[in-house]
């Protein structure tokens, strides 16, 4: 499996749609910035003009993308990381605090950060659900909150949350699907909520994506998942980070300025099509069941 993006040139120069200089003097904190997705979302912004704050739970990789990302800096843009934990309410108050100490500002926030393991939902134990839950909808709350507390009350600004499409539910990862979808209403809640404050919240549903974390994350049996999920995708391809990171440009962007509340889905149309990657397996249905009676009735 291999992609090329439209970032990998041969001389590494990062393009972009936007126009350059976007971004020049703004302020955007990515969590879960250091790889995937959240890499590129901070690649774009930086290419951009904006200095970028990356925060995840791993210093190492932090430090390895603060280093590629500043080579992508236009127009004086700046890159900081930091270590945080979104589950931590210290750790969250911490990175803010510190991004206005070192930046004076802040305009932008991508709630990026977050996982989740496949388990079936009779087998999961608890304290594998609160983790997810803690660090997808309660990470995404806390870092949203501080924000808001710490600067955007007063100032303004444009929050984006990556998601899950998970409309139709998502089989396998049930801890997920609920805390992602309670995140697409927190942020519709909270559009209306600080419209006064002159705050947008959008969410991005990304679709298959492929990068290199992705595959890993599912170990093994990473490649074998990606192959088998093509034939679902109604574009009859993977998306690329970089086609993420655009999205999340255009939504933190002036031309996105009457746009808060709404979610942006960026999937080859898969939402559309067969959105479940998990086959109901055959069964007889119990009797006495009102619709199978009904159905014999009928035939």
């Amino acid at each position: 499996l291999h992609f090329h993006s439209r970032f990998e040139m041969a001389n590494s120069a990062v393009k972009s749609v936007f126009a350059p200089g976007l971004f020049k003097s703004r302020v955007a904190i990515v969590t879960g910035g250091g790889t995937g997705i959240g890499q590129a979302i901070s690649r774009e912004l930086a290419h951009l003009g904006c200095s970028v704050v990356i925060a995840s739970r791993k210093a190492d990789r932090l430090a390895a993308a603060a280093e590629k990302l500043a080579v992508d800096c236009r127009e004086g843009a700046r890159v900081h990381h930091t270590v945080c934990n979104i589950r931590q309410e210290a750790d969250v108050q911490r990175l803010v605090s510190e991004t206005l100490d070192k930046f004076g500002r802040l305009d932008f926030l991508v709630n990026n950060g977050g996982g989740q393991f496949v388990c079936p939902a009779s087998d999961m134990k608890l304290k594998g659900w609160n983790a997810v839950i803690e660090t997808n909808l309660t990470g995404t709350f806390l870092c949203i909150r501080e924000a808001h507390r710490q600067w955007m009350k007063r100032n303004g600004g444009s929050i984006v949350n990556i998601v899950m499409d998970a409309y139709k539910g998502w089989p396998m990862f049930a801890h997920s699907a609920a805390a992602r979808s309670a995140v697409e209403n927190l942020s519709k809640t909270l559009a209306v909520e600080w419209a006064s404050d002159r705050i947008r919240i959008n969410c991005v549903a990304p679709g298959i994506i492929y990068s290199e974390t992705a595959v890993a994350n599912y170990g093994e049996q990473g490649r074998e998942v990606f192959l088998r999920s093509k034939a679902r995708v109604p574009a009859r391809r993977f998306g690329h980070v970089e086609e993420i990171s655009a999205a999340v440009a255009f939504l933190c962007s002036p031309a996105a300025g009457y746009v808060t509340g709404q979610t942006l889905y960026v999937d080859g149309a898969v939402s559309l099509y067969r959105t479940q990657f998990f086959d109901v397996p055959e069964f007889e249905p119990a009797e006495g069941w009102y619709w199978e009676e009904s159905s014999k009735a009928k035939l």
